[in-house]
């Protein structure tokens, strides 16, 4: 049995593969075929790009930039807003209980 030497591509290339691929009006398998790739190949890219753009952390402009300091304030407001929150849960499910005892 021979090996076949595997190509390995640039990263360069990849992305710019995907990007003529997704931006030309050709077939997915006609760039494949003038880039000298396998289809297949073209499509992995393909599916592998589009999915790290989809999964990246959308951009907000609405929000002004956050430092380390405004985090941490943010967080200890939120951490003193969670022990509020159960304890006014943990109120209210003793006032139900207990109003439900005297119903009965």
């Amino acid at each position: 049995m021979s090996r076949e030497k595997l190509n390995t591509y640039t990263a360069e290339f990849r992305e710019s593969a995907v990007k003529l691929a997704n931006e030309s009006n050709q077939l997915v398998a006609q760039v494949a075929k003038e880039l000298g790739i396998n289809v297949n190949t073209l499509h992995t890219w393909i599916a592998k790009y589009s999915k790290a753009k989809s999964t990246d952390k959308p951009e907000r402009t609405d929000e002004p930039e956050r430092t380390d300091e405004h985090l941490y304030d943010e967080l200890k407001r939120l951490r003193k807003d969670v022990v509020r929150l159960t304890e006014e849960r943990d109120l209210l499910k003793k006032a139900a209980a207990y109003f439900t005892k005297e119903q009965r």
